[in-house]
């Protein structure tokens, strides 16, 4: 889900102020939810309300999971990766996916997609942690890295 900001989500972080503030300045998600049953609440339409959909979607949620926490020993370094990757390129198809990291990263071109995929999530976390100047020096070598890549 991609977060930008508009007139409904503006109204949207202004309830969950409201939630968290109701609630000693800490939100939880189980507030959240309670807040959203009311089918007047701006958080309504937010949620799948019918429970064999919502069931349907949990399940499919624990199986990424269960994907994502799955590692492997990369045999030559003896590192701990994990063992499937989900590339932006299969999850722009139906259905998305993950792929053998291994396999990633024996080719040339889904290597280069992985890294693609990992330089844009390091530009998220600066923009997310910008504020703390004790990451300049990461931001830094992440920068040279990105330059190193376009030039």
């Amino acid at each position: 889900m991609r977060c930008h900001m508009t007139e409904q989500s503006a109204a949207v972080v202004q309830e969950l102020q409201r939630i968290a503030a109701s609630n000693g300045g800490i939100l939880q998600p189980c507030a959240v939810v309670d807040a959203a049953r009311a089918e007047d609440s701006i958080l309504h339409d937010r949620f799948t309300w019918d429970d064999g959909e919502a069931a349907s979607q949990y399940r499919l949620w624990q199986a990424r999971q269960l994907i994502r926490c799955s590692v492997i020993v990369e045999p030559r370094t003896e590192t701990t990766v994990r063992a499937f990757v989900s590339l932006t390129s299969d999850r722009e198809n139906d259905g998305g996916g993950y792929r053998e990291t291994v396999r990633v990263m024996a080719r040339a071109d889904t290597r280069a997609d992985l890294l693609a995929d990992a330089l844009a999530e390091l530009e998220v976390f600066q923009r997310k942690y910008a504020a703390l100047t004790e990451l300049a020096g990461v931001f830094s070598a992440a920068r040279a890295v990105m330059k190193r890549r376009t030039a």
